[in-house]
């Protein structure tokens, strides 16, 4: 039986992309990405293909027709989606498969037979993550008000019992990672720690 993907979602800018990075470059043998499909449009650096496979809403929506994603979801404007074809690529190799993606999508997958391990990167507090967010300089003032709304969405869904396995609260970087990759390598048995409080 193929090891069961690993789920990881939490609110844009919270460092998922950096943790994955790290574990994907360390573990190159062990762990594969899934590559989603966008409607995005890329951000400086990101490569159609390894970042995202970047497509148009009328394509977007022709996979949906056809049943290609096991999740996809609309956020920010944007369609996202997981392929099943993506995530059979990486268990193919033998990998474990790890999938980044929104709040939505969790909620879909975990209605498939995929037994996904579900894991959220919080950030310590809404002002540290705004601070994260602004620090990018990749969003509108607006743009940032949209993904601090979702994030507070996020953290309601992760509070939920039963709704994730694993919780990283991402304020020291070198802390979560090594938290991340005891989870990922099946080192840690599942533990939901203490969400932070997120009322600032």
């Amino acid at each position: 039986m193929p090891i069961p993907p690993l789920v990881i979602f939490g609110p844009s800018g919270v460092g998922k992309g950096t943790l994955i990075n790290r574990l994907l470059k360390e573990f190159p043998n062990a762990f594969g990405f899934s590559v989603s499909h966008t409607t995005r449009t890329p951000r400086p650096g990101e490569i159609d293909g390894k970042h995202y496979h970047f497509t148009n809403t009328d394509n977007f929506k022709f996979l949906i027709s056809q049943g290609a994603f096991i999740e996809h979801a609309q956020f920010s404007g944007n369609f996202y989606g997981t392929s099943a074809q993506a995530v059979q690529d990486v268990t193919a190799t033998g990998k474990r498969c790890i999938l980044d993606i929104e709040v939505q999508g969790v909620q879909q997958i975990k209605q498939t037979p995929l037994h996904a391990i579900v894991v959220f990167v919080s950030p310590p507090s809404m002002t540290a993550l705004s601070q994260r967010l602004r620090g990018r300089a990749t969003d509108s003032e607006d743009a940032i008000q949209r993904r601090l709304a979702i994030a507070r969405r996020e953290i309601d869904y992760a509070r939920q019992p039963g709704s994730v396995d694993y919780v990283i609260v991402n304020d020291d970087l070198d802390a979560a990672y090594q938290k991340f990759k005891r989870i990922a390598n099946g080192e840690l048995d599942a533990t939901v720690d203490q969400m932070p409080p997120l009322d600032d």
